[in-house]
């Protein structure tokens, strides 16, 4: 049982549902040309719909700044998400006023409804109660399904949630579910994994993980201004080396929670960074000082491998060397193969989030092997911190 309420827990028959959704969808020239959110927010629509609701449907696109822009209407989304439906799909031109209130009095049970663009209002960012109550005003239940808006606190996602009867659409569920069953109540031991450029960008991550995790894997430019601080000599690798004091303290505070930090044993190097360079694998004590650490080497991918064996749990936020140029991929994609082998196995659970994350996890043919691969972002990386969501916080109390 849930410290938040789901589609399970309210009857929907002859209700309105006003549903928040991430519809923010690649366009080009006024066409979506990736609809793979519209379709993966389809589920909880067509349950809503089956379950006899009227369906209102509330979201945002791009940054309209508080006023009207046509090339951020959410007009051309009808179509994608009537086709992801398989029904038609209503519009109205604006999600507040007389034009959102007729469109939603025509609703028949079953019906769906799409409303205008939430930020072609500043009131929408500005989480203005009246706003608020002028959104809460269209509908009976409120279903959020965006939890890649959750670390907001917006009108449609924190302020409405305090006005109608709240509960989580299927989306939202499955990502808390997963993300509680990594971090809150994890089966140990439980392996982080967290890579990226800097150090600077991810402290809060780092010193919330070194309290909850058994085993933190540092790589990418992030291992080299710890190897740095450590008093390694890196070469001329991207390292934050003003953050050595910072990193020397992260490792202090790791070993007074018994959680133990690995960092890479050997590196693929090169003098400079651009595919097809000449490269070479060291030790990471003998880093040529002309040269840059740009992937962890295959010693280190194995030691990784040979950990993720003795855990039962992985939390997996940024790639471990600069994937995109192959061949500095090789670390990544070894460790994304041997993560996704194990959890295929039933060894392991395996929550994986972030942009460069979920890029690399496609880049080794992975995503779909993990037990969930998380899209959402800056909310993801918000709940990696320790930090209080206000979205999913709404949800609690509601």
């Amino acid at each position: 049982m849930s410290d938040f309420r789901t589609l399970d827990d309210l009857d929907f028959r002859g209700k309105t549902a006003i549903v928040r959704l991430d519809l923010n969808v690649p366009m080009k020239d006024g066409k979506v040309t990736d609809s793979t959110r519209i379709d993966r927010s389809a589920a909880t629509l067509k349950e809503l719909v089956g379950k006899g609701a009227k369906v209102i449907v509330m979201a945002h696109f791009g940054r309209p700044k508080g006023k009207r822009a046509p090339e951020f209407s959410l007009k051309p989304l009808v179509e994608p998400l009537a086709k992801a439906l398989g029904r038609p799909v209503a519009f109205a031109e604006d999600c507040i006023g007389a034009a959102a209130k007729q469109a939603a009095q025509k609703l028949k049970d079953g019906d769906v409804l799409l409303l205008e663009n939430l930020r072609f209002h500043d009131a929408e960012e500005a989480n203005d109660p009246a706003f608020a109550r002028e959104l809460a005003a269209l509908a009976d239940i409120y279903v959020n399904d965006a939890f890649s808006c959750a670390h907001r606190a917006h009108a449609s996602t924190e302020g409405i949630a305090h006005l109608l009867p709240a509960v989580a659409g299927r989306l939202m569920q499955a990502e808390l579910d997963h993300l509680g069953a990594a971090l809150g109540n994890p089966q140990r031991p439980v392996m982080a994994i967290v890579g990226g450029a800097k150090v600077s960008t991810k402290l809060d991550l780092l010193g919330n993980l070194v309290g909850k995790v058994d085993l933190l894997v540092i790589g990418g430019g992030m291992a080299n201004t710890f190897l740095f601080a450590e008093g390694k000599e890196i070469g001329k690798s991207l390292a934050e080396r003003d953050m050595a004091e910072t990193a020397r303290s992260i490792v202090t505070q790791a070993k007074a929670k018994n959680c133990r930090i690995v960092l890479p044993v050997d590196a693929v190097t090169a003098a400079e960074f651009k595919a097809g360079v000449p490269t070479k694998t060291v030790d990471i004590a003998a880093v040529p000082a002309d040269q840059m650490i740009l992937d962890i080497g295959p010693k280190s991918a194995e030691a990784i491998a040979a950990l993720l064996k003795t855990c039962k749990t992985l939390v997996w936020n940024g790639p471990v060397g600069a994937f995109e140029t192959p061949p500095f991929d090789q670390g990544t994609t070894a460790t994304a193969k041997a993560a996704a082998a194990l959890t295929q196995s039933k060894a392991l659970l395996s929550v994986a989030g972030g942009g460069d994350t979920v890029a690399a996890l496609a880049h080794a043919g992975v995503v779909d092997q993990f037990s969930y691969v998380s899209t959402a972002g800056g909310a993801f990386l918000e709940w990696l911190e320790g930090k209080d969501l206000p979205g999913v916080a709404a949800l609690k109390r509601a």
